[in-house]
């Protein structure tokens, strides 16, 4: 089979991918989750002219003169509005979010006032309009706010509930079950053997799910034979996740048997190697309604297969009005060689100079293998099929990793 360029096999991924279904949550439980329709303004916010600062509401034609004295007749505080007009020469003592009484059009800030019993004289002429907060000066009734397909920020919950919902309605979150497989894996804490390695890749790859708003299963690592890597398959779809991610397994070795376990249970398989390096053995497909993306074992490709492609889709899934990654331009902080026939993603350092220009630095050693440098990575640059070699100082597209 021959290597699919990596837009094509993006393509693929996403190929019929809709929003899940929606459900109502409650604002606590909305955090990250995407909205399934617009959202408009129940109410005016505020719904009457409000004193921004404590004070006094008085008339501003009254209050033009620093000698100006005004009586005093009465008080208002949020919540508790004034019932009746201020009239010539009068004011109100007035709190911050207090409404502004009929007949007053300007607060003069206490600072900017004597008392004297029931009077007080300015000492900073008035102007109309003055620390008061417009009705409506927020938003209105029916305005749309919050707009379907965006993703709800901690800043968006506090606007839902200024505009009077309690709930609302969002898309159902993916689930996304994810497959190790090989017998050298042994899980962090304890001794490996010999030939043996620590497991790592899942614990990136579930975090950057949930950090798109999917939720995680994990089901375990199935060592190296048919019938456990099928067991494992079979875990998943009684799990009934809407993504199934494999790691490992996706090779043509003896011992990866992922891709001939998945062909067993009856997956139809889209693809199975991608022109793109780190990452050429990955495969995707469909298992009855389960997408599943077979990610290559090596740590670094596994990564960078999830970022390029299972972030997008379940995106998609999720109803997100931007799916696809937004790339960059930046400067190269040194010399790379020309490139082969695969699409290639270097792990590099980013860094903003004074003139605010982007650098991008590849990490010294590009391997698969190493976490490290992965860790240390803020972005991927990136290399055309074929791209000549390119001199530091020169622009490249970047993209740049989760923080």
């Amino acid at each position: 089979m021959a290597l699919m360029p990596v837009a094509d096999a993006l393509s693929a991924i996403l190929n019929g991918a809709k929003p899940l279904p929606e459900e109502m949550v409650a604002l606590d439980s909305a955090h990250h989750r995407v909205l399934a329709r617009d959202v408009a303004a129940r109410r005016t916010q505020p719904p009457q002219a409000m004193s921004a600062m404590d004070g006094y509401a008085v008339r501003a034609s009254d209050a033009t003169d620093v000698t100006a004295r005004l009586k005093v007749i009465g008080e208002v505080a949020a919540g508790r509005p004034f019932e009746r007009t201020v009239g010539a020469g009068e004011a109100v003592r007035i709190f911050t979010g207090g409404v502004i009484p009929d007949g007053a059009d300007a607060v003069i800030i206490q600072e900017d006032t004597a008392i004297d019993g029931d009077f007080i004289t300015i000492t900073e002429a008035a102007a109309k309009g003055r620390h008061i907060r417009a009705a409506g000066v927020d938003f209105r009734e029916g305005d749309v706010l919050l707009v379907k397909g965006s993703r709800l920020t901690d800043r968006a919950l506090s606007l839902a509930a200024g505009m009077n919902y309690p709930e609302l309605a969002v898309h159902r979150r993916p689930k996304v079950a994810v497959l190790a497989t090989g017998d050298e894996l042994v899980m962090p804490g304890t001794v490996p053997g010999p030939g043996q390695i620590v497991y790592s890749n899942g614990y990136a790859l579930r975090a950057l799910a949930r950090a798109e708003g999917a939720e995680t299963i994990d089901l375990g690592i199935a060592t190296d034979t048919v019938a456990a890597t099928t067991a494992g398959i079979r875990r998943a779809r009684d799990a009934a996740p809407d993504i199934l991610i494999t790691i490992g397994g996706a090779s043509v070795g003896d011992h990866d048997l992922v891709k001939r376990s998945l062909e067993s249970e009856g997956l139809a398989m889209a693809f199975w190697r991608i022109a793109m390096r780190p990452g050429k053995p990955m495969m995707h497909g469909h298992l009855g309604a389960m997408r599943v993306i077979g990610l290559p074992g090596n740590p670094v490709s596994s990564y960078v297969c999830a970022f390029l492609f299972l972030v997008p889709l379940i995106r998609a899934l999720s109803g997100c009005s931007t799916i696809h990654h937004a790339k960059e331009t930046a400067v190269l902080g040194r010399d790379v060689p020309a490139n082969d026939q695969r699409e290639d993603y270097l792990r590099a350092r980013l860094e903003q100079r004074t003139d605010g220009a982007l650098i991008a630095t590849p990490v010294s050693h590009q391997d698969s293998s190493l976490l490290g440098n992965l860790a240390a990575a803020r972005a991927l640059v990136i290399r055309p099929p074929l791209a000549p070699a390119a001199a530091q100082g020169s622009t490249c597209d970047i993209l740049r990793l989760p923080e």
